[in-house]
């Protein structure tokens, strides 16, 4: 089953990608935000098909199409041992003082959430460097 949600009519586009935020107060009585507000928050989507079904939207104060959307992998380094495709992981920032490591941002960057689980889709072969020598492999996880 696909995942739906609504986007402004400028967003709802084929291929569009978007980071959800989750909703803001309007939608707490927003009679859509059971179908709107079923996403992740701080994970990225991209809009798979666009349907013709429109609604109001007191976020957008404009007009949403209601779009389906998937979650889009994202490349991210994990211990060894958990780098198997189809596994479950749990990713967040490690405490890493590192600055120089060529992985710094992939574990301990800000672009990582505290924590949130991913399905490991795909895994490089090759280890990762590490300064503090934490054993680690890059995979592809949704």
């Amino acid at each position: 089953m696909a995942e739906i949600t609504l986007l402004a009519i400028s967003q709802a586009r084929e291929g569009f990608e978007f980071v959800y935020e989750g909703g803001g107060p309007v939608c707490r009585t927003c009679p859509y935000r059971h179908a709107c507000l079923t996403l992740d928050p701080g994970r990225r989507y991209t809009v798979t098909k666009v349907r013709p079904v429109t609604h109001p939207c007191a976020l957008q104060e404009s007009a949403a199409h209601v779009v389906e959307v998937k979650p889009v992998p994202r490349s991210l380094v994990v211990d060894t041992r958990s780098a198997t495709v189809g596994s479950s992981v749990e990713v967040g920032r490690y405490p890493c003082r590192r600055l120089d490591c060529p992985t710094w941002w992939a574990c301990a960057g800000p672009s990582l959430p505290t924590k949130q689980r991913y399905r490991v889709e795909a895994v490089d072969g090759a280890p990762v460097e590490c300064r503090i020598g934490r054993t680690l492999k890059r995979v592809d996880a949704v």
